[in-house]
């Protein structure tokens, strides 16, 4: 089920419940994957954390894709060491790594552990510069989205929403830790966005993005060549003229 109006320039889509929505949008970074390798040679995705995100990655390891060409960047991070169950790149690692034929490295971990972290969010925007460009051009950035609005690490009332010369930045301690964060810029250059959000916790923070509410963190990303795949519950709320045109 989809809409894509005049009064809205993100694609939505509509599926039964939280699986059904981690299994299509492993289909469609597939593709944007595929056919990224076809025009320039390589997929460059940026991936957020969550429960859902981890079963899209696990469907999507059973695609066949061409390996060699996937290099898969962070959205965000947590501050915390190495294995901790409270960094996204542990459960990365379970999800995709154990199960596709990616090269090890070209999975690149936010340098969280370093002791200066502001030196590593600069040496993490070299990272991307190496291998998507300078400025980098992200082909896919995969966002979730929070009760409270946020997305990525970019949170309500932290500082780290007003950063504009730099693609990579630290947060203010948020839920008890400080994270690693890619800002609106990188985000907003990327040739894609792909939204998953799933769980009636979101029901009202996914009507204000997609009415292009900037008040809230996520809306103020970009809806061009954006895609929104949604479970029912999280999709609760959505105008009726909206979800009588996707249903």
């Amino acid at each position: 089920m989809e809409h894509n109006g005049r009064d809205c320039e993100m694609k939505i889509r509509i599926v039964a419940d939280a699986n059904s929505a981690a299994s299509e949008a492993a289909k469609f970074i597939a593709g944007q994957a595929r056919a990224a390798v076809k025009d320039h040679a390589s997929f460059v995705m940026a991936v957020s954390g969550g429960h859902t995100p981890w079963v899209m990655l696990r469907a999507l390891a059973l695609e066949d894709l061409p390996w060699n060409a996937v290099h898969v960047v962070q959205v965000d991070e947590r501050i915390a060491s190495a294995g901790d169950l409270d960094r996204n790149l542990t459960h990365l690692q379970q999800s995709l790594l154990e199960h596709a034929p990616l090269p090890p490295k070209q999975i690149h971990p936010m340098p969280v552990e370093s002791a200066d972290l502001e030196a590593a969010c600069a040496q993490y925007a070299q990272t991307l510069q190496m291998i998507a460009g300078s400025p980098p051009v992200l082909d896919l950035v995969h966002l979730g989205l929070g009760p409270d609005g946020h997305t990525a690490s970019l949170v309500p009332g932290d500082p780290v929403r007003k950063v504009r010369d730099v693609d990579v930045a630290l947060t203010e301690p948020y839920q008890a830790r400080r994270r690693m964060t890619l800002t609106y810029p990188i985000l907003n250059r990327s040739r894609q966005i792909l939204w998953l959000v799933t769980g009636s916790e979101k029901a009202e923070m996914l009507a204000r993005l997609v009415a292009r509410d900037p008040s809230i963190p996520a809306g103020e990303v970009r809806d061009e060549d954006a895609v929104l795949i949604a479970d029912r519950t999280a999709a609760s709320r959505l105008d009726n003229d909206l979800k009588a045109q996707v249903a």
